[in-house]
């Protein structure tokens, strides 16, 4: 996900986006410690979804202020 993609959606959408990607994130950790994970390249990329999400939430919160 760009960064472009995280900034043309709505506060909810990210909140709602930021929930589905962490439980994604949670499925994979538990897949990667029974060693059946094919591509842990998959997490990193997930960790740094989540991150762009986060930064555009406190982007706008502090636009807020």
């Amino acid at each position: 996900m760009k960064i472009k993609e995280v900034k043309d959606l709505s506060t909810d959408e990210l909140k709602q986006k930021n929930m589905n990607i962490a439980e994604e994130l949670f499925r994979l950790r538990i897949r990667h410690a029974s060693g059946q994970l094919e591509s842990p390249a998959m997490m990193k990329n997930l960790r740094k979804d989540i991150a762009r999400i986060k930064t555009v939430l406190r982007e706008r919160e502090g636009e807020k202020r």
